[in-house]
């Protein structure tokens, strides 16, 4: 648990204490030989499961901004917390540590991050293969009812822990903490359980005369590896909360730079009854952790949310153990990384509503959004008009520490660490000095206190600069001005210059435009949008996912995603006795 006392993790580490005396004496013989139980349950989920409420935190909601306040307090005026490595439900503290700042503060230590020696990571992945078996036979109910009850914690007691967590530790502004770290996440868990619901459900649709005809939906046979990122602490609760929700046990590697918010959601899940081994928590050097766990012969899928490159390398490695006959399964690999997401305004567009879109869609989290705007396609009747809103209206962003008390309402924050803050310096530069370049808007940073970036809008001439095809993962927007009798071409070129296939959206009143948009880019979005921003993608309504080097598109938000984490066993029972071996086709007539 967090060592400095918090209210965090203490009861959570009572409750799995107590809860872990009672059921080894009481139900370990039940869970033990009850092989299957969990996975041929068809018990309905709760019928209320439907998205959580966003808070809007305006001027009126002040008990939310006093809660709020209250939790920043808690996790900054005591100096830095010390996060555990946790295997096996127990809290391992480590000499060997790293510092999570506050990217808006970076002389703010948030916390001290224990960091996971080989051993550690050995002994993690040992963990989560004794627990498997327990975990498997779990009634189903029982697994629900973990992530229900995990979902109506954030709701209510731990809310603005969350987004205090996130917020200090991740950069985000209230806002977009809120509809990351509590209702999106809050979704993830509500959701899953209902697609896991009708997903026990689809059964053969045929059963013979004498037979009965069932599926099981086994979790995989070993263990599931998740590698969770920075951006979105609802997508490291997806991705570790997912498998383990189908039965699957998981080693979790969290992003170094949101260690303290996903501590903390492990410890809500522990409140909420997840069994030690469950989940087994190891920051670490991301390497030395993924080679030793991909390594294992029981190694059976990859959850993973981060960059393409990393994701290829870690593909490859998998690919490599496969022809190497390392492991039982063929592995599950389920990614999703880069993009290089655009807006197409078409001359029939509502110039301030795409405006305004492209302006949320760019700029919210300071572009770090896998889904954010990065490339921005205006025609040159609207161009003039368009970009003399859009400059005046990034004018009006507010840039600060969204924490500071006297900051809480801005709009953008920092960037998430001195990296990424040193890559989109360089981009800026570079386009100080390119001639197919211009800035806009925009193009000042600064690190000194902070990792801000100034919203910055770029215009190139050139359709096929490499602006337009390079993730910056950050607040640069660069836009094309393409003549308005090119809409079609400028279509095809959308669709082929870069590598990525995420999110697009096209803006149009004209009917047809909208359809050869959509026909024509069909691949270039996993995630299309007619007349709305390219972000903010919502569980169980806009299933979210791309393809080409932005993933294997399993659509998180959706039941899909729940199918890579089961391993279906379809069964068939008799009822009827032979009287003979011989079929009708092996007799003679007379």
């Amino acid at each position: 648990m967090l060592r400095r006392t918090t209210n965090i993790a203490v009861r959570a580490s009572k409750a799995i204490n107590t809860r872990a005396i009672v059921k080894s004496t009481s139900n370990v013989a039940r869970l033990q030989f009850s092989r299957g139980v969990g996975q041929f349950q068809f018990a309905k989920a709760p019928a209320n499961l439907t998205n959580e409420p966003v808070k809007d935190f305006s001027h009126k909601d002040q008990k939310d901004w006093d809660l709020l306040r209250a939790s920043i307090t808690k996790f900054t005026d005591n100096g830095p917390l010390n996060v555990p490595l946790v295997i096996n439900g127990k809290k391992i503290y480590r000499d060997s540590t790293l510092p999570q700042v506050n990217p808006a503060k970076h002389g703010q230590n948030l916390a001290n991050v224990s960091q996971a020696s080989e051993q550690d990571i050995l002994a993690a992945i040992q963990a989560a293969k004794d627990a498997k078996q327990k975990w498997a036979n779990t009634p189903w109910t029982d697994r629900a009812a973990i992530f229900l009850k995990a979902a109506d914690l954030i709701s209510t007691k731990y809310r603005s822990d969350m987004l205090a967590a996130t917020m200090l530790g991740q950069g985000k502004n209230v806002f977009q903490a809120e509809i990351d770290c509590v209702a999106e996440l809050i979704d993830f868990f509500k959701f899953n359980v209902k697609y896991a619901e009708e997903m026990y459900k689809v059964q053969p649709l045929e059963s013979s005369p004498g037979v009965w005809n069932r599926a099981e939906y086994r979790p995989l046979e070993g263990f599931v590896y998740a590698v969770t990122p920075f951006n979105f602490t609802a997508i490291a609760g997806n991705l570790v909360g997912a498998p383990a929700l189908m039965g699957n046990t998981v080693v979790w590697k969290p992003s170094a730079t949101a260690a303290l918010s996903n501590y903390l959601l492990l410890t809500i899940l522990e409140e909420a009854g997840l069994p030690a081994g469950v989940i087994n928590f190891i920051p670490g050097e991301p390497n030395q952790v993924t080679d030793l766990v991909l390594n294992d012969s029981e190694f059976s899928a990859l959850h993973f949310t981060g960059s393409t490159q990393v994701f290829k390398s870690l593909y490859g490695k998998i690919n490599n153990n496969i022809a190497a006959d390392k492991y039982r399964d063929f592995p599950r690999v389920v990614g999703e990384t880069g993009g290089k997401n655009f807006h197409l305004i078409h001359p029939s567009a509502s110039l301030d509503h795409a405006v305004l879109s492209s302006l949320r869609g760019g700029y919210e989290y300071q572009g770090q959004k896998c889904s954010a705007l990065s490339r921005l396609y205006v025609p040159e009747s609207l161009w003039p008009e368009f970009q003399e809103k859009l400059v005046s209206s990034m004018k009006n962003i507010t840039i600060a520490n969204c924490t500071d008390p006297e900051s809480l309402n801005s709009f953008m924050g920092p960037v998430i660490h001195e990296q990424s803050f040193e890559k989109l310096a360089g981009a800026i530069e570079q386009a100080k000095s390119d001639p197919e370049l211009t800035i806009v808007a925009g193009g000042a940073y600064d690190k000194s206190n902070g990792f801000f970036v100034q919203p910055t809008l770029i215009q190139t001439t050139n359709p096929n600069h490499e602006f337009l095809k390079r993730e910056f993962f950050g607040p640069i927007v660069t836009t094309y001005v393409y003549p308005d009798n090119e809409f079609e071409s400028i279509i095809d070129s959308i669709n082929n210059i870069t590598q990525y296939g995420l999110t697009g959206s096209i803006f149009a009143t004209d009917r047809d435009a909208i359809r050869s948009a959509e026909e024509k880019l069909r691949y270039a979005a996993g995630n299309f949008y007619i007349n709305d921003k390219c972000t903010g993608a919502v569980v169980g309504q806009q299933w979210f996912g791309g393809a080409r080097a932005s993933g294997t598109n399993d659509k998180a938000g959706s039941g899909s995603i729940l199918t890579r984490f089961v391993s279906v066993r379809s069964v068939k029972e008799n009822f009827y006795e032979l009287t003979d071996f011989k079929y009708p086709s092996n007799y003679k007539g007379n």
